[in-house]
Order: structure tokens, then C-alpha cells, then sequence
């Protein structure tokens, strides 16, 4: 592959990581709306008092008024249970951590974009990428072990939460890896363009 066509590509990576990034803030402060409107199809009994007039009032086609309504009651609903409290807690943790990489990325191909990829910085980028990879497999684990607990059994084992614990453990390790191969190859340059 020559070096315009993996520019072009590194340019098309950086796009879709902004737009990501900007989908993952967007999505932030939604979560525990989210997590409270699935806790709604789930638990009816969450509607809010009065939910017969509720419901009157958005078949009579005032859509938006209705889900505005709904997403707010299920943002106040979702601290009333603690698994869903601890979900979303999870969640916004794992948000949090996912901008951080997508960020880091960016920066990674910025750096390929101006021609300089073996450069100390890219090393920084990928350990801070590394340490929220292992945010979120900690995260994970706290939230296997609370459900252990919550639950009385094992059934928290066989849930996605179960896979996210060795998933980013070992991106936080190849991150890691990664960061130093990075490191060593900005030193060699470094100590080539000075012989020069």
C-alpha cells in the first residue's frame, strides 16, 4: 500500500472516529433516560400516576410531548432499582472511557495525516488508550462480582458484562504493547535524524 492511499485511508478513519466520538458524547447524558425507557417495557408499573391521561394525550397525536414525558420519567426511574442504577452507572463509566480512546485515536491519526506516525506522542496516546481499556475491564469486573451478589447465583456470568472483562483486558495489554514498540521506534528515529 503507498503512502497516499494509506493517508486516504488514515483520513477516512479519522472521520469515522469523529463522528463516532460525537455520537458517544451525544449518547452520555441519554444514558440513564435510555436504560429508565427500557426499564419501562419492562417494569409498566414505573409509568407515571395518571398514566391512562398520559397515554389519552399522546394518541391525540402529540408525539414529541409524550416521549419527551416518557424519557423523563425513565431518566428519575432508573435510580429507583439498583440494578438499573448500577447499570447505568456502568454504562456512563464505559462511555466515558470509549470517548477517551476514540480521542486518543483521533490524535494517533492526526499524526499520520502529517506524515510523523513514530513520534513519542503516539506512545503517550496509546498507554492513556490502554489505562481506560483497563478502566472498563475493572468496571466490568466490579459490576460480574456485584451481580453475584445482587442476584444469589451465577447467571451474571453468561451476560456480555462476563466478556467485557478479558475483551479490554487484553486491548489494554496490546495498547500497551503497542505503545512500547511505538516508543522504541520514535527513539530510533529521533537518534537517526541526529546522526544525520
Amino acid at each position: 500500500m503507498s503512502v497516499k492511499q494509506t493517508r486516504r485511508l488514515a483520513l477516512v478513519l479519522k472521520v469515522l472516529v469523529s463522528i463516532t466520538f460525537v455520537c458517544n458524547l451525544v449518547a452520555l447524558p441519554l444514558l440513564p433516560g435510555i436504560v429508565g425507557c427500557s426499564l419501562l417495557h419492562i417494569r409498566p408499573e414505573y409509568v407515571i400516576e395518571g398514566g391512562d391521561l398520559f397515554f389519552e394525550y399522546a394518541s391525540g397525536g402529540h408525539w414529541l410531548v409524550f416521549y419527551g414525558i416518557l424519557f423523563w420519567e425513565s431518566y428519575v426511574t432508573v435510580w429507583k432499582e439498583a440494578h438499573t442504577a448500577v447499570l447505568t452507572v456502568f454504562l456512563f463509566a464505559c462511555g466515558c472511557c470509549t470517548a477517551a480512546i476514540l480521542a486518543q485515536a483521533g490524535k494517533i491519526l492526526d499524526t499520520l495525516l502529517e506524515g510523523e506516525i513514530f513520534v513519542r506522542s503516539n506512545a503517550r496516546h496509546m498507554r492513556r488508550a490502554a489505562v481506560c481499556c483497563f478502566v472498563i475491564s475493572g468496571a466490568a469486573l466490579v459490576r460480574l462480582l456485584w451481580g453475584f451478589w445482587y442476584y444469589g447465583g451465577i447467571g451474571p456470568l453468561f451476560t456480555y458484562n462476563a466478556l467485557f472483562i478479558p475483551i479490554f483486558l487484553m486491548g489494554g495489554l496490546l495498547f500497551l504493547v503497542m505503545s512500547a514498540l511505538f516508543l522504541q521506534a520514535a527513539c530510533l528515529k529521533e537518534e537517526n535524524d541526529l546522526t544525520i
